[in-house]
């Protein structure tokens, strides 16, 4: 499951594991060590290499460093293509929630008020939503026209969409 960050990669890659019975992958749980500190390279490798052991799994993320290895392992890939007003006003809205009730997120981190207020796309969840997703449906759109006939892509690129996907289910 892949996707700007906001679209809904968590929320509709863990209703698709439970449904499927299959294991949830985060990626973000893996690379986001306590205090917000990234887990090294080769250890972030090795983490992903270990959670996608087996048969199945729903991972989600957009790790570039990682994404071959979650894309040779893949027989579809799921892309949330929502519009950029859409993704805004999901991410604004998780974010103050997350803020106003403190959720703990991975490995003991939380949302930080300060970081609603940074223009800086790796110290704002915010700006990064906004700037990364012109990005990510350049990335997405283009290995979706390469990909190998082993890897199905599907693109959602609204609710209804992502509605008439899960209604589709057996």
């Amino acid at each position: 499951m892949v996707g700007c960050s906001g679209a809904g990669k968590t929320t509709l890659s863990r209703r698709l594991a439970r449904h499927l019975g299959y294991r949830h992958v985060e990626l973000d749980a893996l690379y986001h060590q306590p205090d917000w500190q990234p887990l090294p390279d080769g250890e972030f490798q090795r983490a992903t290499h270990e959670a996608l052991q087996g048969d199945g799994w729903v991972v989600e993320g957009n790790y570039s460093l990682v994404r071959p290895q979650v894309r040779e392992r893949s027989d579809m890939v799921i892309w949330l293509d929502l519009p950029r007003r859409k993704v805004m006003r999901q991410v604004i809205w998780r974010t103050l929630r997350r803020l106003a009730t403190r959720e703990t997120l991975w490995n003991g981190n939380r949302e930080r008020w300060s970081n609603l207020f940074k223009l800086n796309p790796r110290a704002s969840i915010l700006a990064w939503a906004w700037t990364r997703h012109p990005d990510y449906r350049q990335r997405y759109a283009e290995e979706m026209r390469n990909a190998p006939p082993s890897c199905q892509y599907l693109r959602l690129d609204s609710r209804q969409a992502i509605n008439r996907f899960l209604a589709s289910l057996p």
